[in-house]
């Protein structure tokens, strides 16, 4: 039976992400992929272009999964401490839910691939980190911080605190879990934040 279009577009893309989940970390070739899926390698061309094409889908899978709640994080909550709680613990969850997306959100998983992958991957964690900033500025507005805080640091050290909960994942062959510290380590960076407080 013939498959829907996109549907062997899309197992070509969960495959991939499985393949990644190893802790080796091995690098994955088109003829591995290829033979995990049981069809050809030119079976695959004719769904993506290139390799670089097949982590592109995954990167975009990536940023409307994190941007889409996060935007949807700011719809519904209003206080910005709350929104900066929220964005952090969806990003420690879905590294803990993806395996394989760790990897290419950390960059491990493109090292050898093209350099345009590594670039779209640091824009990403731009935006991540604006996100963070701009729920800083909304924490200031309602008086929770200070209006002359340095929000972009606070935004960097929080972007920092998540990349590194990420390496640790998938440096430690996916034993220690993201999400393992963060009911104790998000009153420490409650407490960062609250170091921008205003002051009556």
């Amino acid at each position: 039976m013939a498959s829907k279009p996109g549907e062997r577009r899309l197992q070509i893309l969960q495959t991939l992400a499985e393949m990644l989940e190893t802790p080796k970390g091995e690098k994955i070739t088109t003829a591995a992929l290829a033979a995990r899926l049981e069809c050809s390698e030119a079976a695959l061309y004719r769904h993506f272009a290139s390799k670089a094409q097949m982590f592109e889908g995954l990167i975009e899978f990536i940023e409307q999964s994190l941007l889409g709640v996060i935007n949807q994080i700011g719809r519904e909550e209003e206080r910005g401490l709350r929104q900066v709680e929220m964005t952090l613990g969806l990003l420690l969850n879905f590294a803990q839910k993806n395996r394989g997306m760790t990897r290419v959100l950390i960059g491990d998983a493109l090292v050898n691939e093209n350099e345009r992958l590594q670039t779209r991957i640091n824009g990403l964690l731009d935006k991540l980190e604006a996100a963070l900033k701009q729920s800083l500025r909304i924490a200031a507005t309602q008086e929770n911080l200070k209006p002359d805080a340095d929000f972009g640091a606070l935004a960097n050290l929080l972007r920092c605190y998540v990349v590194g909960r990420w390496e640790q994942y998938a440096r430690s062959g996916f034993s220690r879990e993201p999400l393992s510290l963060w009911p104790q380590q998000w009153p420490m960076l409650y407490l960062a934040c609250l170091s921008q407080a205003a002051t009556t």
